[in-house]
């Protein structure tokens, strides 16, 4: 079997953020447009996930995934063009997307990338933006949950909650001994800040542990990471990726993307990842190679 190759995204934050209405701009946003005009504006810029982009697109991924965080305050104004900018990396078939916390940053447009994106968040059986969905591409089987829910001022925390979970339970006791499990999230399943963290990582990791899946893609904290958790018979490749418009500032590297390998070895599967990242002269080259599996 030919490999295989997903591509992995997370976080654009597409910039330029839309000039609020006045009354848009109460509680939790008042805080988020201080910091995106004082500090966010700076970093997330838009020539950078446009090069990011090109060059992904250059690779000619089987699939693409995309965890979270489009937009950056949930604006009314900011879904339209977080879904144009989504069809331009690739039609729904192509292209897969989950929620992130600043894609339900209020409660107010907290359905609303639910709605607009459906397309791109529709499982294989048509029903609609439900989590967590399925969809098969190649030999991949991508499972997509939604840890997005609004949260209070200076809280970025995810939840999955327990419909979701058990929801979940029941897609992972499915036998799919022939697919490629992928879990599309947008937290971290382990976190050391709890005012970042996924509140029910610990129902989640034990999910994990019991069923298993071959790969775990999150976002969110906008960094690379590679951490391994228990799966049933072997540990589970957890990866986080940079945000994809991010130039690099303190101990935050520039943007980024995963690509993987994906193919059957014997009996057994074989899973490699590349990073190509963004230089200082705002050119995309290969970061590093790993074989996760």
């Amino acid at each position: 079997m030919a490999a295989f190759t997903l591509a992995h995204l997370s976080d654009p934050h597409l910039p330029p953020l839309p000039d609020p209405q006045v009354s848009e701009l109460l509680g939790k946003r008042a805080l988020g447009y201080l910091n995106w005009t004082r500090n966010r504006h700076k970093y997330h810029r838009r020539d950078v996930l446009d090069v990011l982009v090109s060059d992904m697109q250059a690779q000619v991924p089987g699939h693409i995934a995309v965890t979270g965080d489009l937009v950056n305050l949930a604006l009314e104004a900011e879904f339209a063009p977080a879904l144009a900018w989504l069809r331009t990396v690739g039609p729904p078939d192509r292209v897969t997307a989950i929620p992130g916390n600043h894609d339900t940053y209020v409660r107010a447009t907290r359905h609303r990338f639910a709605k607009n994106f459906a397309d791109y968040l529709s499982g294989d059986d048509a029903s609609g933006a439900a989590f967590p969905f399925t969809r098969r591409r190649g030999p991949l089987l991508l499972i997509g949950l939604s840890t997005a829910v609004p949260t209070s001022p200076f809280m970025a925390t995810g939840t999955l909650g327990r419909a979701q979970i058990e929801a979940l339970e029941q897609t992972l006791s499915l036998t799919h001994d022939d697919a490629f499990r992928v879990l599309l999230v947008h937290h971290p399943l382990r976190s050391a800040s709890k005012i970042k963290r996924l509140t029910d990582a610990p129902e989640l990791l034990a999910l994990l542990k019991r069923y298993g899946v071959d790969l775990v893609l999150h976002g969110h904290d906008h960094v690379h990471s590679t951490i391994w958790i228990d799966g049933p018979s072997r540990t589970i490749p957890v990866v986080g990726v940079p945000s994809a418009s991010a130039r690099a500032h303190g101990d935050y590297p520039a943007a980024a993307y995963n690509l993987f390998s994906i193919a059957r070895d014997g009996a057994a599967w074989r899973c490699q990842q590349m990073v190509r990242g963004i230089d200082d002269k705002l050119q995309a080259r290969e970061v590093r190679r790993t074989r996760l599996i």
